[in-house]
């Protein structure tokens, strides 16, 4: 019987001992992961060494899959390509939680001296780039080939089954190819069995180690594309007169889009952020060319504001070209949905991240506009999506590498709070869902 994630959060708030802060399955979570931590730190640092762009992540997938098949779990490979995915049934009836890992690294070239820094040099879209593990996917993808081995351990005690859902190309895939989270959804990763809940997280460069973050409802923007193809009319530098400049309208396009953030939406809402990141017209500096294409991103926390937001920006640029003589055509390609918690699966699993990072350490966060494809698993199951500290102890989060750069950085030594999160969300959400089958059985009794 399939049973409501409401019906599960009003037992759980009506029975407080339902999730206690420490028991034999906790503790054995806790001594599992600790002990398993060397090991999850030199699987990192192997893939962070040998990193692999979206939609090629050959070597990573066969890395993963011999870990997984060495544990006893059913493996299923070249899922969305490159991806892998890990069935793990438990000793006991109960629900389907899935637990996911992006694998795919970044055409950005690492500046540290790390002794397992990376060195790779692989093709992009036509050109030699570095790589580089530059978001913390190789963290990811070790956390959760530890949270496989402890569960796999632990298999006569969980209720259910545990899905390790291993997902390439989170950045993107390259050119018109498909892949990532929609390919995944798409080719049934959801299903077979049915996913009940799944959980994901994300490593923070500027989260102090052992901290957990989260927050019910939006918790990530969503992220699309736009470009902007301008139509002008060519003409002599010197005469400028004769053109219809589409550097300028450009310019102008830009500031006017920038209006939609200050003037047009309703920021107190949600955030909006449009930005201009290429700017391309003109191959000689004394001819005014007779195109220019503008791209660029949009972040939104609400998903009607992103649809507004999408309007807007086709009316702005078609008609502040329209107002010089010009044409605009612009085209809007979605990339990810808002990362949204669902709010009574955030509540009930709450004490579950307590228990791998301490009260202490976890707390809820504002909302980002960074962007993941984990929003799209929330399509299809009710989500939970977390942020775990990697900046040093005592770091500066002003002064920490950020993201998608080449000084992006993790202090790796305590992995083990993701592993036991993780390892706590399964098995909480297992009892969880017992205790309401138990609850629902007595009350249909009396």
């Amino acid at each position: 019987m399939k049973l409501s994630l409401s019906l599960l959060f009003i037992v759980a708030l009506a029975i407080p001992s339902m999730l206690p802060a420490q028991t034999p399955i906790t503790a054995d979570i806790e001594a599992r992961a600790k002990a398993i931590l060397p090991k999850v730190i030199e699987w990192r640092r192997y893939i962070h060494e040998h990193p692999e762009l979206s939609n090629r992540e050959y070597r990573t997938m066969e890395y993963i899959s011999a870990h997984l098949k060495s544990l006893g779990i059913e493996v299923q490979e070249k899922v969305a390509l490159t991806g892998v995915v890990g069935i793990l049934k438990g000793g006991k009836p109960g629900p389907v939680v899935a637990l996911r890992a992006d694998m795919d690294a970044l055409p950005v070239e690492e500046r540290g001296n790390l002794p397992f820094k990376s060195i790779v040099k692989a093709e992009y879209l036509g050109q030699t780039v570095p790589v580089m593990h530059a978001c913390g996917h190789d963290s990811h993808i070790a956390i959760l080939m530890g949270t496989a081995e402890v569960l796999a351990a632990m298999k006569k005690d969980i209720r259910g089954t545990v899905k390790f859902i291993f997902q390439p190309a989170e950045e993107g895939a390259p050119g018109t190819e498909e892949g990532g989270a929609p390919l995944m959804v798409k080719e049934g990763v959801m299903d077979n069995p049915k996913v009940d809940a799944i959980f994901g997280l994300h490593i923070s460069s500027i989260l102090e180690i052992g901290q957990i973050r989260y927050k019910a409802g939006p918790f990530m923007a969503s992220s699309d594309w736009f470009t902007i193809k301008i139509k002008g009319k060519q003409a002599h530098g010197s005469a400028p007169w004769g053109s219809i400049d589409p550097i300028v309208i450009g310019t102008e396009i830009i500031n006017g889009l920038q209006t939609i953030v200050s003037r047009q939406e309703n920021i107190v809402k949600a955030p909006v952020v449009i930005t201009v990141g290429k700017f391309h017209s003109g191959v000689r500096n004394n001819i005014i060319p007779e195109e220019a294409i503008l791209e660029g991103t949009i972040r939104t926390l609400d998903s009607k504001m992103q649809q507004d937001v999408h309007e807007r920006i086709r009316r702005t640029a078609q008609k502040i070209a329209e107002a010089s003589g010009a044409s605009a055509e612009v085209s809007i390609d979605t990339k990810t949905l808002v990362t949204f918690n669902d709010s009574t699966l955030t509540a009930m699993m709450v004490p579950s991240l307590e228990k791998a990072a301490g009260k202490n350490k976890t707390a809820t966060q504002n909302w980002t506009t960074g962007a993941e494809d984990f929003s799209f698993f929330g399509t299809k199951a009710p989500a939970l999506f977390f942020n775990l500290g990697g900046m040093p102890l005592g770091g500066d989060p002003e002064k920490a590498g950020g993201h998608h750069t080449p000084d992006f950085y993790i202090d790796d030594s305590q992995l083990d709070v993701g592993v036991k999160a993780f390892c706590n969300l399964v098995f909480d959400y297992g009892m969880l869902n017992q205790k309401t089958k138990t609850t629902s059985a007595v009350k249909k009794g009396s």
